[in-house]
């Protein structure tokens, strides 16, 4: 039986007249598709459920969704016999054997996208709709090459997508946009910090963003899949079936009956969701073990012994939200607002830890957890919401200057879109044979940023370069492309040495316009280089000196290689940068000991002290 859900009860309107874009949530565990018609949301439900991300083949049969599911043994994630669970998670894999028969991770996310969509098109609701494009969603932590994988799976089961959201942006624009009064708390937000978690059944995505005019930023990102629901349930089984055995006298000697764990598990979900709304709840399973007599397991549990059970793992899941906070420089009372989605967040114990960090009033737990991804991917087609960079992408330079490759507020490449720019350098300090390319990505969103803002390095190259070349007379050039998948590709190659390098760069912050958004730096195209003094760097870090720059300037080149080359730049009426002069002191000899300038036992430009407490003015 299928369920549509309405997130409004307001008619639609001319359905059959509409090319609708749907929103879809294909989730590590389970996944779903939402549409917008009219000014109301439709979600797909398999008996008020998401349809299961597993496909399972036996006797050359396919088969998805729940019918799949119910042949697990285990709640890992991959192949388990001939079923595999989360066929995403296997994307970027080579061919696997499965019961002899080898299989492409592609194909087996093509089964599940292809039901999906067959599935909603079963529906009555969606009959006038074609669902050939979508908006769909992905992790904050899937690599580039993945997200190109699975767009290909989404073609090859007849849709195409129009765009990548992240999971938690599309969340939190969905609970936005579809509130009564969203336009009102757009303003309330404004300038405010807000965090997305996203805890569902093989994922926990955490997105801090803030509002600002009407924009929603993303701030920092941050994913694991060692604390998804999934891993809740197996805990809960190991310990469930540890009692009954106790209870029962058995040793590990004793037998089970085969698919005995397989429906222990099953159960055990079935609790963890029970006990969420009620004191107690009985796990019983007929026939576990193999023995002559009573074989059930029948194990009864509290709220208390769930907490018990699990808590190591919702401590773990929760103390992510804090290091993500500290990382970022806050703390839980910066956070205006904790949005709360999937499946976990409806566990007590889950809820109870998000309001002792942000208190009862800040946390909302989604009514539609569920959904409520989907949905918000399907408010983003609708609206037809683009991506924006939130940081500028920028490489470093000589002297700790930052040039901007990618400008906060451009627009991402949608579906089969490119956006590229291509830049002409030089190499100051070729002496070592490299060049060093050194991308990084201001802490502020926006393209104002200070000389001095933090930077978070996103990636590192080294090119070949001529290292018998004077300054300024190696060129070098460098390419930057953003892909349709939202991942940053650089390219550098020399001119003279014919060296080439490469780079990809897939977590990057994003930025969406609510309806009504204007102006502000959504159009800043271009942003000029700015020179800093210095950089700040973390204690104990090493940093690489990049040896770039854009225009030629002997002030950028060091100290101890441009006296190799011009001697005389270091003559006093020449008037050199005191940087310099000391770049190349620093690597000569004493001219009166010859011992290293760094060497402690030199102090033959020591100045004697001054006795204590002696008045200068009295010497003059």
């Amino acid at each position: 039986m299928s369920l549509i859900r309405f997130a409004k009860n307001k008619s639609n309107s001319r359905r059959g007249e509409q090319v609708a874009i749907f929103g879809f949530d294909f989730g590590t565990t389970n996944s779903l598709a939402s549409v917008v018609i009219g000014d109301t949301v439709l979600t797909f439900l398999d008996n008020d459920q998401p349809i299961p991300s597993v496909v399972s083949f036996e006797g050359g049969k396919v088969e998805v969704g729940r019918k799949a599911r119910d042949k697990l043994t285990s709640a890992g994630l991959g192949v388990q016999g001939s079923t595999v669970r989360s066929p995403k998670s296997l994307l970027g894999k080579d061919e696997l054997i499965i019961d002899g028969v080898r299989r492409d991770p592609v194909q087996m996310v093509e089964y599940v996208l292809e039901y999906v969509r067959r599935f909603v098109l079963q529906n009555k609701a969606a009959r006038d709709l074609k669902m050939d494009r979508v908006v769909a969603t992905i992790p904050v932590n899937m690599e580039g090459r993945r997200r190109a994988l699975l767009r290909q799976a989404f073609r090859q089961a007849g849709m195409n997508v129009v765009q990548f959201v992240h999971e938690p942006l599309a969340a939190l624009y969905g609970f936005l946009r579809s509130s009564e009064n969203g336009n009102d708390l757009v303003k309330r937000f404004n300038g405010k910090l807000l965090l997305v978690f996203d805890w569902g059944g093989g994922t926990l995505d955490l997105t801090l963003c803030r509002v600002l005019d009407g924009l929603l930023v993303q701030v920092a990102n941050d994913g694991t899949d060692d604390v998804g629901g999934d891993v809740f349930d197996e805990e809960l089984r190991n310990e469930v079936e540890k009692r009954s055995r106790a209870a029962r006298g058995f040793g590990d000697d004793v037998e089970l009956l085969p698919d005995a764990r397989k429906r222990l598990l099953h159960a055990c979900e079935q609790a963890k969701i029970s006990l969420s709304g009620r004191g107690t709840w009985n796990v019983y399973v007929e026939h576990y073990y193999d023995v002559d007599g009573d074989s059930d397991l029948e194990v009864k549990l509290s709220r208390d012994d769930l907490d018990s059970i699990v808590g190591h793992l919702v401590r773990k899941g929760v103390a992510r939200i804090e290091r993500l906070l500290e990382r970022e420089g806050y703390s839980t009372a910066s956070v205006e607002l904790c949005l709360a989605t999937g499946g976990m967040v409806n566990m007590p114990l889950v809820k109870n830890r998000l309001d002792e960090l942000f208190g009862p009033g800040r946390v909302h737990v989604s009514k539609r957890s569920a959904s409520a991804i989907a949905e918000g991917a399907a408010w983003v087609a609708h609206d037809e919401a683009r991506l924006h960079l939130a940081k500028n992408v920028e490489l470093v330079m000589a002297r700790n200057a930052y040039v901007p490759l990618l400008t906060a507020g451009v627009e991402m490449p949608l579906e089969r879109e490119i956006r590229q720019e291509r830049f002409s350098l030089y190499c100051v300090d070729p002496s070592d044979g490299f060049g060093k390319f050194s991308l990084v990505s201001p802490h502020r969103p926006g393209p104002r940023v200070l000389p001095d803002d933090p930077r978070r390095p996103l990636s590192h190259m080294l090119l070949k370069v001529d290292g018998k070349a004077q300054p300024f007379r190696e060129r070098l050039e460098l390419q930057v492309t953003m892909s349709e998948d939202l991942v940053l590709t650089a390219e550098a190659w020399s001119l003279n040495q014919k060296g080439r390098a490469a780079a990809e760069v897939h977590d990057l912050e994003f930025a969406l316009a609510t309806p009504g958004t204007k102006g502000g730096w959504l159009k800043a195209r271009t942003f000029e280089a700015v020179d800093s003094d210095g950089s700040q760097y973390e204690q104990g870090g090493l940093a690489l000196r990049s040896n770039l720059a854009n225009r030629e300037d002997l002030s950028l080149v060091p100290g101890e290689v441009l006296y190799g080359i011009n001697p005389f730049y270091f003559r006093r009426e020449q008037c050199p940068p005191q940087v310099q002069v000391d770049e190349h002191l620093y690597y000569q000899p004493c001219s009166i000991c010859r011992r290293a300038s760094n060497d402690p036992l030199c102090r033959c430009a020591s100045t004697p002290q001054r006795p204590p407490h002696t008045d200068m003015r009295s010497q003059a």
